[in-house]
């Protein structure tokens, strides 16, 4: 009889990465690394051909005909539906993993967390569980306790949702104040606002944020 053994796909723009995913996945044998590739040009051209039960992939991954992040994500959902999906990443705030459960993806790994928690989301997403690691979790509860609450990190004020828009359009906080008529300081709270209840410290995120979300 045949052993058990899941099959694997991993997505990552980084060498180093896949090379240390690789070094971590390759003693498990119930998981077979089927192939590995470094944007979603490749990955997409992967899975036309290769059979694969879980795809580990990184949430940002720039250069690939297909994008990255949720619209890669919604795409690989629509065109491969039996394909199990397991996010690894360093971008760890609310908003990105509010995006993940908002198209049902319940397995995430932090780069940030130990590595050998990939093993354990590899198995549960393929039996269609839930997987966070530590750091993952951590936020995902507490944007559960918000929801029970009756809060949502990510609820914008249409002032700040305008401010957002305008930031990630190129433009400079003096720049909208001027537009907008308002004071350089009421344009410079909302942005911080705004980033405060998204769980976002980094412009780069906010700006991630904006695209996933449809602002730009």
């Amino acid at each position: 009889m045949d052993s058990f053994s899941i099959r694997v796909v991993i997505a990552d723009d980084h060498p180093a990465v896949l090379k240390g995913i690789k070094q971590e996945l390759a003693a498990i044998e119930t998981i077979k690394i089927v192939g590995a590739v470094r944007n979603s040009t490749g990955l997409i051209e992967l899975l036309d051909q290769q059979a694969c039960d879980v795809l580990v992939t990184d949430y940002a991954m720039p250069q690939g005909e297909y994008g990255d992040g949720l619209a890669l994500f919604e795409f690989i959902q629509r065109r491969y539906p039996n394909i199990h999906i397991v996010v690894m990443t360093m971008m760890d705030n609310p908003a990105v993993l509010q995006t993940l459960l908002t198209v049902n993806i319940r397995c995430a790994v932090s780069k940030s967390d130990d590595s050998s928690h990939l093993v354990p989301a590899i198995h549960i997403a393929h039996s269609g569980g839930e997987y966070f690691s530590p750091t993952m979790n951590t936020i995902v509860q507490a944007l559960r306790i918000g929801q029970a609450d009756g809060r949502t990190t990510s609820k914008l004020t249409k002032r700040e949702v305008e401010i957002v828009r305008l930031l990630v359009s190129g433009l400079t906080v003096n720049q909208i104040a001027e537009r907008l008529s308002r004071s350089k300081q009421t344009v410079s709270s909302q942005k911080m606002n705004a980033m405060k209840k998204l769980g976002i410290e980094r412009d780069v995120d906010l700006y991630k944020y904006a695209t996933e979300m449809g602002l730009m």
